[in-house]
C-alpha cells in the first residue's frame, strides 16, 4: 500500500520508471541487432575461411595424387599417403579429418564414414559427420558444407567432448584403384562461440550500466523540476491553512523562477483581497449587530404605541382599525426579522454556542406540529407525523432543533399542495434513527423546486417566486439560520424537490455530538417518488 501511494503521488518516480522502461526496450532492440550482426559476421568469416582452407586441402590432395607414379598401385598405401598429411596439419590447425569410401566397386562413391572403410583423426567420433552431408555425397557431387556437432574423446580417453563446428566435404579419386573417396574436414567454431559470448557479456554489462546511468540522470533532472513544484505545493497548503504571508523563494531567471514570481504575485493579490473581504465582512457584521441593537429601543417604543392602538381599535372607524391591525402584524414581523438578524450576526461572529442535551426528535416533531397546527388549519393543510414506536434520541440543543423543524414545517405549509387532485393539501413530518444518526424529514406536495434550486434555497433572502406572498410572516432568513444550526451540530440540512411533485427537507444529526456523519436513516428522495427511466 505504501509503495502504491508513493507511485501515485510521485511524478519523479513515474518519470524515472517510464524512462527506464523505454530505455530498456531501446537498449534491448539495439543489443539484439548488434548481437545478430556480430554473430552473422563471425559465422560468415568463419565459413569463408573454412571453405577456403578445405578447398586448399582438396587441391593439394589432388595434386599429390596426380603426381603419384604408376608403380604406386597399392590403394591402401596411396590412401594413407593422401590422408595422413591432412590429419597432421589438422592436429596443428585444430580441425579433424574423415576419409570415407570406397564402396567396393570401380568408380564407386564414398561409403558411410561410420563404416569400417573410413580413415579419420584419432579420437574423433565418425558420427560427427552429419547424415545430411553424407546423403549429399551419396552420388558424385560438388563440395558442400553444413553445421554439425563434433564429438571427440576427452583427455582421460573415456569421456566424450562435444563442440559446435562446420563440416566441409569434397570428393577425390585415387589413381591406384580409380575409386571415388569423400574427404570430410570438420572445423570447430568454439572460438567464435567464445567470442560471441564475450561480446554478449560486454553488451549486457554496457546495457545495465547504461540503464543505471539513464536512471540516475533522469532522477537528477526530474529532481530539479519536481523540487520547485513540491515547494510550491507546500506553500500552497500553508496558504490554504491561513498562513497568508508564505511565499516561494525565487532564484534565477528560468521558467521555474518566473513561475515562482507569478505564484508570489498571485499569493499577494489573494492576501490583499482576503484582507479586504475580511474587513468588509467584519464591518458588515458589526453594522448588522449595531443596527439590530439600536433598533430595539425605538421598536420597543413603537411596539408600546402599537399595542395601545391595537387594543383600542374597536373604537376606531374601520379604516383606522384596519391600519392598527396591519401595524401590529408588521411590528411582529419586524421583531422576528430583528431576532433573525441578531442570530445571523452571532453565527457570522462565531459566537453561537450549543446547550447540548439528550433530545427526543419524536417529541420535538409533535410539539412543532401542535404549535403550527393553527396556521395549517387556516391554510386548510393537514399535518401528519410518522415516527417509530420508540424515542429517537440525539445529543443536541433542543431550542435550535425546534427552531429548525418549525421553519421547515412553516415553509412546507406555505407551499403545501394535495397529493392527488381534489385531495386535502398535506405535509408529512417523518422521524427515524439508527445507531449512528437521527433524522427529521418534512415533505410537501406543492410546486416543488426547479433543478439547481435545492442548493439556492438556503441562501439569505432567496425566494423561488419573488411575487409569492409570505402567508406565515417569514423573513427570508429562516432556512439560512436553520442551515447554520445544523452545521453547528455537525449535522446536515438538505433539500430535494421536483417541479409539480413537491419538496422534501431533511435534517440529519449525529447520535453523539462531535461524531462525523456518514449516512442518514431517511432517504433524501421520498419513497413515493417514481424516478424517471
Amino acid at each position: 500500500m505504501g509503495a502504491l501511494t508513493f507511485w501515485r503521488r510521485s511524478i519523479q518516480a513515474r518519470v524515472v520508471a517510464s524512462t527506464l522502461v523505454l530505455s530498456f526496450v531501446v537498449v534491448s532492440a539495439v543489443g539484439w541487432f548488434l548481437l545478430r550482426q556480430t554473430r552473422d559476421g563471425l559465422l560468415e568469416d568463419r565459413i569463408d575461411a573454412v571453405v577456403a582452407e578445405a578447398a586448399n586441402e582438396t587441391r593439394d590432395a589432388r595434386a599429390r595424387l596426380e603426381s603419384a607414379t604408376l608403380s604406386d598401385v597399392d590403394a591402401a598405401e596411396q590412401q594413407r599417403a593422401l590422408v595422413e598429411p591432412i590429419i597432421q596439419r589438422g592436429l596443428s590447425r585444430d580441425f579433424a579429418v574423415v576419409l570415407a569410401g570406397p564402396d567396393g566397386s570401380s568408380g564407386g562413391v564414398a561409403s558411410d564414414p561410420g563404416s569400417g572403410g573410413a580413415t579419420y583423426t584419432f579420437g574423433l567420433d565418425r558420427e560427427s559427420v552429419p547424415a545430411s552431408l553424407v546423403e549429399h555425397f551419396s552420388t558424385i557431387a560438388p563440395p558442400s558444407w553444413t553445421y554439425t556437432t563434433i564429438r571427440r574423446l576427452g583427455a582421460d580417453g573415456e569421456t566424450t567432448v562435444e563442440e559446435p563446428g562446420i563440416a566441409v566435404g569434397s570428393q577425390v579419386t585415387l589413381p591406384a584403384d580409380g575409386r571415388t573417396y569423400t574427404l570430410y574436414l570438420l572445423f570447430p567454431t568454439s572460438e567464435d562461440e567464445d567470442t560471441l559470448a564475450l561480446v554478449t557479456r560486454a553488451l549486457l554489462t554496457a546495457g545495465v550500466l547504461l540503464l543505471l546511468l539513464v536512471a540516475g540522470v533522469t532522477w537528477l533532472v526530474a529532481q530539479q523540476v519536481v523540487t520547485p513544484i513540491r515547494m510550491a505545493r507546500r506553500v500552497a497548503e500553508r496558504l490554504a491553512a491561513g498562513r497568508l504571508t508564505e511565499r516561494l523563494e525565487v532564484s534565477g531567471e528560468d521558467d521555474l523562477a518566473r513561475l515562482a514570481t507569478s505564484f508570489n504575485q498571485m499569493a499577494s493579490n489573494l492576501q490583499r483581497q482576503i484582507r479586504q473581504l475580511e474587513e468588509l465582512s467584519r464591518v458588515q457584521r458589526r453594522f448588522v449587530s449595531d443596527v439590530s441593537h439600536e433598533l430595539r429601543t425605538p421598536l420597543t417604543t413603537v411596539r408600546m404605541a402599537g399595542d395601545v392602538l391595537h387594543d383600542a381599535k374597536d373604537s376606531f372607524d374601520p379604516v383606522t382599525a384596519r391600519s392598527a391591525e396591519l401595524l401590529q402584524i408588521e411590528l411582529d414581523r419586524f421583531e422576528t426579522l430583528l431576532a433573525d438578524l441578531l442570530e445571523i450576526s452571532r453565527f457570522d461572529a462565531g459566537a453561537a454556542v450549543l446547550e447540548v442535551d439528550d433530545v427526543n426528535l419524536v417529541d420535538v416533531a409533535h410539539r412543532v406540529v401542535d404549535s403550527t397546527r393553527p396556521l395549517a388549519d387556516q391554510r386548510g393543510v393537514t399535518l401528519v407525523v410518522r415516527s417509530p414506536g420508540h424515542p429517537c434520541l440525539a445529543e443536541a440543543d433542543v431550542r435550535r432543533i425546534e427552531r429548525v423543524v418549525r421553519n421547515l414545517v412553516s415553509n412546507a405549509i406555505d407551499h403545501a399542495g394535495p397529493r392527488a387532485p381534489g385531495a386535502t393539501p398535506t405535509v408529512v413530518v417523518s422521524v427515524a434513527g439508527d445507531d449512528h444518526a437521527a433524522a427529521v424529514a418534512v415533505r410537501d406536495y406543492g410546486v416543488g423546486l426547479a433543478p439547481g434550486e435545492s442548493a439556492m434555497v438556503f441562501n439569505r433572502f432567496w425566494r423561488a417566486d419573488p411575487a409569492r406572498a409570505r402567508t406565515s410572516g417569514g423573513t427570508g432568513l429562516g432556512l439560512s439560520i436553520s442551515l447554520e444550526d445544523a452545521h453547528l451540530h455537525g449535522g446536515w440540512l438538505q433539500a430535494w424537490g421536483r417541479p409539480g411533485e413537491g419538496a422534501q427537507f431533511r435534517l440529519t444529526l449525529p447520535r453523539r455530538n462531535g461524531t462525523p456523519l456518514r449516512r442518514s436513516p431517511i432517504s433524501l428522495i421520498p419513497d413515493d417518488v417514481v424516478e424517471p427511466v
